[in-house]
């Protein structure tokens, strides 16, 4: 399982995250308060201004104070090099 900072050294798993978006659109604000009523956020932006707002396969919504791009970029990067060690874990084929 592979895990990503999302911040003030928090982690989440990368193949439990179903959305990332800002935080700014009345939609999400929406989702967030939602959440909130149910007892499903998980606020890790340490009394900063929420920047991030990660969507799990578990309906948690994660509160980060790190900027969606930044995240994307470490979602980006931690799925290329799981790609990368998948293509040397097989082996070649001989035609």
């Amino acid at each position: 399982m592979k895990f990503i900072n999302i911040g003030f050294g928090n982690m989440v798993a990368v193949d439990r995250v179903v959305a990332l978006v800002a935080p700014d659109s009345a939609p999400i604000k929406r989702l967030i308060q939602d959440a909130r009523d149910d007892g499903r956020v998980i606020d890790v932006s340490c009394g900063r201004r929420t920047r991030a707002v990660i969507v799990t396969d578990s309906e948690h919504v994660i509160l980060s104070a790190i900027q969606a791009e930044t995240i994307a970029n470490r979602l980006d990067d931690s799925v290329e090099e799981e790609e990368t060690a998948e293509e040397e874990d097989t082996p070649a084929v001989d035609e």
